[in-house]
């Protein structure tokens, strides 16, 4: 008799520590896979030189005008999308900068497409609609290494001469295929065997925060740890933005609120009217000639 397909996954294994699970009370449960989930900042510290080799990819990427693309399917192409998603309202980029795609389109953010997965072709051709070049960074994500959408659209972005990770939680033994990073999260066997919406999802989430944040900070979107890029667009980013802007210049949460008033609300041109006692198109002007880079603009101010 044949071996199973995908026997030998260390996604499909069983896990010894909740080997009788469902036998136990509601606190062993929970302490069972809170155990387990206790494990995953170990894992990513042990992976963090490729970590940071994807990060610095995707950095160079964003600096020459290239996009970083997320492609999964199921909780993995859900998990980019979600990151992807929160890219723009946080950071004030361009929701074209960070993309993330899922195995049967958006539907299947909410619903199972069965099957949709199964199509390497399907993936090359998401690729070629989206024009992925030579200049964008692709992220393929996938816990058992082996999804076939995923794969597809690796290859597909290679071919055409475009950067590759591969985001995977098995054995780098087990991938089929090239990549320019591979990071592999093995997190083990998961407490309900198969089950990669538990540590593998967590640990997805986790690595694609750091990479994207990282990424932000690097294009300037972060001054000290304040995210000065952020166009306050409700209450409570109205007031967080008249807070950053009072804790920068020094100034009162009154005068700072002013301050975002004439700026349109964009919290980094107030904070650079402040500084040069100018008006908005001059802190704009000023702002762009360090590529929005706060940081860079306010040396330069104090080196006046």
């Amino acid at each position: 008799m044949n071996k199973p397909k995908h026997a030998d996954l260390l996604t499909e294994q069983r896990n010894p520590a909740s080997q009788d699970i469902d036998t136990k009370s509601v606190q062993d449960i929970l302490t069972i896979i809170n155990n387990e989930d206790r494990k995953i900042p170990e894992i990513i510290q042990n992976i963090i030189p490729d970590i940071t080799h994807a990060t610095n990819l995707v950095v160079d990427a964003m600096a020459q005008g290239g996009r970083l693309i997320y492609v999964g399917a199921g909780t993995s192409g859900r998990l980019g999308v979600l990151d992807a998603s929160e890219i723009p309202p946080t950071y004030n980029a361009p929701p074209t900068l960070v993309q993330g795609f899922i195995a049967g389109g958006d539907v299947a953010l909410r619903t199972a497409i069965e099957g949709a997965e199964d199509s390497p072709e399907d993936g090359a051709k998401l690729m070629d609609e989206i024009n992925i070049s030579s200049v964008d960074v692709l992220m393929g994500i996938a816990s058992s290494g082996v999804t076939p959408f995923v794969l597809g659209a690796l290859q597909r972005t290679h071919d055409l001469g475009g950067k590759t990770i591969f985001l995977t939680c098995v054995a780098p033994e087990h991938i089929q295929i090239n990549v320019d990073v591979l990071i592999s999260a093995q997190v083990g066997p998961e407490v309900v065997t198969g089950s990669t919406r538990m540590k593998a999802g967590t640990i997805t989430k986790q690595i694609l925060n750091m990479i994207s944040t990282t990424a932000m900070i690097k294009a300037g979107k972060v001054y000290e740890n304040l995210m000065v890029d952020l166009k306050a667009t409700n209450n409570k980013l109205v007031d967080r933005g008249r807070r950053i802007i009072s804790s920068i210049t020094q100034t009162d949460y009154q005068t700072a609120t002013a301050l975002l008033e004439q700026a349109d609300n964009y919290v980094k041109v107030a904070i650079i009217m402040h500084k040069t006692n100018s008006t908005v198109e001059e802190a704009k002007k000023f702002l762009n000639q360090y590529h929005g880079n706060v940081r860079l603009a306010m040396k330069k101010i104090e080196e006046k």
